[in-house]
């Protein structure tokens, strides 16, 4: 059965839910027994696989080796938010966005599927994230992204 494109907003998810939805910790224990986390972004890439994080108060990007790949992005390139999002199929920009701003407004994670077009091709990816608060205020976005390209065929 095709996924519906893009998911629509209301695929959001309390906080509370953060261990269930966004350990990566569980998600490399169940698949790589007794390896050492240092090891584990490696891993994670060569599984389709990568942890970014999105400070809001200047929108600064950092990703693991795993997001630069899924996005065909350089590691030399400059590596800002606005640059990114041009790679997004309009439709899901749009819907990513709507759904980043209910995230930070409500302080909800979220979790949706994105199209990307690359230079290999349009790639579909599973975004998902969860807000960091200091106090009652979210700072920042964190999560992981990961190919789903294959769900879609």
């Amino acid at each position: 059965m095709k996924p519906v494109e893009p998911l629509a907003l209301n695929h959001s998810w309390p906080l509370y839910e953060h261990g269930l939805r966004l350990d990566l910790g569980r998600l490399i224990e169940g698949q790589m027994p007794g390896a050492p986390l240092d090891g584990a972004d490696e891993w994670l890439r060569l599984h389709g696989i990568g942890r970014w994080s999105c400070n809001l108060s200047g929108q600064s990007l950092t990703w693991s080796t795993g997001v630069y790949d899924l996005f065909d992005w350089r590691r030399n390139w400059p590596l800002e938010r606005e640059g990114v999002l041009r790679l997004y199929r309009e439709e899901s920009r749009v819907a990513l966005e709507r759904l980043r701003s209910h995230a930070i407004r409500h302080r909800r994670g979220f979790t949706i599927d994105i199209a990307l077009r690359g230079s290999a091709g349009n790639r579909w990816v599973r975004v998902i994230g969860a807000p960091q608060c200091r106090g009652a205020r979210v700072v920042a976005l964190h999560g992981w992204k990961k190919d789903v390209t294959n769900e879609y065929r």
